[in-house]
């Protein structure tokens, strides 16, 4: 998901993203969890180089929001509340809308046939019994919609919120079954299709809306201040 990781590179800042990659994942996998401290030098032993990349790396993931550096404790896997989420998926709804507005208004028949060609090889998918998730594919859909936009600065962000996205689900343990993925996705490609960048936002913040329902409906956390905050 996030690259090979290469630690015996010499180019300090290339380590240095290696290493924030490496972390990321152990949080996805679920090795390092919200609360837990991550210790550099228990790491840094672990992959057989100094502190100071790992130093680093932490000081990127701490900007991007992914660890807190706690006085007297160092940095901790960072732990979400219900105001989190709320941020997370209204600034994603509002961002994604933005993206499929956009991606509307580019996309060539080459690129609608792409997606639909796509999609007929994620069904094929769901009678595949070695295949347990078609997450990332539903990602990859997100992604292209992203890359049609050909907005820079919300392709630049989509990386960012996905992270947070993602280690959201983990902590709540949501996952779609692979039904559920590929029902869930041909409406942000029908939109597309029928090129009304209007409807096509309304529909993606739907999807989006959707997703945060279904956080709220867990009731692993208290989101009941949070009932006014609407975005549809």
């Amino acid at each position: 998901m996030f690259g090979p990781i290469d630690l015996k590179t010499t180019d300090k800042r290339s380590l240095s993203t290696s290493i924030v990659a490496l972390i990321k994942q152990k949080i996805i996998d679920g090795e390092l969890n919200p609360g837990d401290r991550i210790v550099e030098t228990r790491l840094a032993r672990e992959l057989d180089i100094s502190q100071t990349p790992i130093r680093e790396a932490i000081r990127q993931l701490a900007g991007e929001g992914v660890v807190t550096i706690v006085p007297n404790k160092g940095p901790l896997v960072r732990t979400f509340s219900a105001a989190d989420i709320f941020e997370i998926y209204s600034y994603r709804a509002v961002m994604e809308g933005m993206a499929i507005r956009l991606a509307v208004q580019n996309a060539s028949l080459t690129d609608i046939r792409h997606l639909e060609q796509f999609y007929e090889e994620m069904k094929n998918k769901m009678d595949d019994v070695s295949i347990q998730s078609l997450q990332q594919d539903s990602g990859y859909i997100h992604h292209y919609i992203f890359k049609l936009s050909k907005h820079a600065v919300l392709q630049e962000t989509f990386s960012f919120i996905s992270f947070r996205i993602q280690l959201v689900n983990r902590i709540v343990g949501k996952k779609y079954s692979k039904e559920r993925e590929v029902a869930e996705h041909w409406e942000l490609i029908e939109a597309l299709k029928k090129g009304d960048p209007d409807h096509a936002e309304q529909i993606m913040r739907e999807h989006i809306h959707r997703a945060y329902c279904e956080f709220v409906d867990t009731g692993m956390f208290d989101h009941s201040d949070l009932a006014q905050n609407e975005w549809i």
